[in-house]
């Protein structure tokens, strides 16, 4: 079954043609992060106008790289939500107009399945059942996955989501959008034991999440060190920040006591994460899948490898910018 997946949620137009939910035909990316770097984040009016400017051409790259035509393909999967409004409807009229054309079905996919999906293409093998940790700039989640399509929440963020807090300190550091990777690298160089940053954990559930407390704690220290006229290492606030939230996201995920657990969404490619995690399943003896790095973001592979799975068609959908999962 070869699929044509859409993917305009945020800030990257995506398109990629997918065969039986793990074969990446093409995978092309056209990406407005550049632009949003003077803004501190995307900027969602902007974000949309770029889809209308990009989307076309990425669909038709995709297609061709693939090397086939149209025709041969069997179905439309196209991002229903969670996002931005306007960018999602982007890509679901230019997904409708096509499946339309084609006389084809239109697979709508939640966002958040496909970040999971992502691992599917990496790991050709890799089925349900498993836990998901899903870290993204909009999401933090640990997530029982029984099937390909019957997902359970059990833990999330009760305030900012992982990489909203990677980007809000970045930003008082003073580092362009996004901050996240920038952070991850400047980790590597400091101290992560310097400054002992607070790690917030909840008995009523203790797979639930808070970094709020953590980033107005990181926040707070720089604007008292700039306030004095102090000296400070930016690679120690770096790595410590970092130690403090792989910790909590390490901690949590474990306590599911799963053997097999899989990382989805931008922040799985944090060095940092990646290294903390692989360092506790050795110990424990637990399998953890991570994507490709570049399957990590935002793409439309992802969304091709869902829909397959999913295969449920609707033409009618509209964008739902709050879709849960």
């Amino acid at each position: 079954m070869i699929i044509l997946g859409i993917e305009t949620s945020c800030d990257e137009t995506a398109a990629s043609v997918v065969k039986d939910g793990r074969i990446v035909m093409s995978n092309i990316i056209a990406s407005s992060a550049q632009i949003f770097e003077e803004y501190g984040g995307v900027v969602p009016e902007i974000a949309s106008r770029k889809h209308v400017e990009y989307i076309l051409m990425v669909i038709d790259q995709a297609i061709k790289k693939a090397g086939i035509k149209k025709e041969e393909l069997d179905a439309i999967a196209v991002t229903q939500g969670p996002g931005l409004v306007g960018a999602l409807l982007v890509g679901i009229t230019a997904a409708k107009a096509l499946a339309a054309a084609l006389d084809i079905p239109l697979i709508p996919v939640n966002h958040l399945k496909g970040h999971i999906a992502a691992n599917y293409i990496t790991h050709k093998d890799l089925k349900p059942p498993f836990v998901c940790l899903l870290v993204s700039g909009g999401h933090t989640n640990i997530l029982n996955v029984n099937n390909y399509d019957d997902i359970q929440n059990i833990g999330s963020t009760r305030d900012d989501a992982v990489g909203e807090a990677y980007d809000k300190v970045g930003r008082v550091m003073g580092l362009v959008y996004p901050g996240g990777p920038k952070i991850d690298k400047m980790a590597i160089e400091g101290n992560p034991e310097a400054i002992l940053f607070p790690r917030t954990k909840f008995k009523d559930n203790p797979f639930d999440f808070s970094f709020s407390g953590l980033k107005t704690a990181v926040i707070n220290y720089i604007h008292s060190k700039e306030q004095k006229n102090e000296e400070y290492s930016k690679k120690d606030v770096a790595a410590s920040f970092q130690k403090a939230v792989t910790d909590v996201l390490v901690e949590n995920v474990f306590l599911t006591k799963s053997e097999k657990i899989v990382v989805a969404g931008g922040v799985a490619a944090n060095q940092g994460l990646r290294k903390a995690l692989y360092e506790r399943a050795d110990k424990e003896k637990v399998q953890v899948y991570f994507p490709d790095i570049h399957l990590c973001t935002d793409n439309a592979a992802m969304i091709g490898s869902a829909a397959y799975y999913i295969k449920e068609e609707d033409f009618d959908i509209n964008a739902d910018p709050s879709l849960e999962m």
